[in-house]
């Protein structure tokens, strides 16, 4: 069984929450889903699941769209709607995350990408 973790870092994580903070603030929270779209990538873009790394490829206008349907359906429904909101964006964030078929991590050593798609662990079972 291969090895799954975290390669982020502790500068890496502040610079994207800082830079995260900086667009939902200035553009008074209407650019939020860029930012989720950011923060989101570099969180996959860190993880490793046995070995295969994981990817995002959901973006900000994907989601922008997705915002404005969860807030109206809210005041639609006087907030009652808000209670599904937290399992609507983890179902939208899951349907966006994939394993990356090109980068896969060898134990105690830098991630591997691999430039064949028919490598030895597809082919030898």
């Amino acid at each position: 069984m291969r090895e799954s973790k975290f390669t982020g870092g502790i500068l890496g994580m502040i610079g994207t929450n800082i830079l995260c903070a900086i667009i939902v603030f200035c553009t008074l929270f209407i650019a939020t889903p860029w930012a989720v779209c950011i923060k989101r990538n570099w969180i996959t873009k860190h993880t490793y699941i046995e070995g295969r790394r994981l990817a995002f490829d959901g973006t900000g206008l994907q989601l922008f769209g997705k915002y404005i349907l969860w807030l109206l359906l809210t005041f639609i429904t006087f907030g009652i709607y808000s209670f599904w909101l937290t399992i609507k964006m983890q179902q939208w964030i899951a349907k966006h995350t994939y394993f990356d078929s090109r980068e896969t991590f060898v134990s105690n050593s830098t991630p591997n990408v691999s430039s064949n798609s028919n490598d030895a662990s597809t082919t030898a079972q």
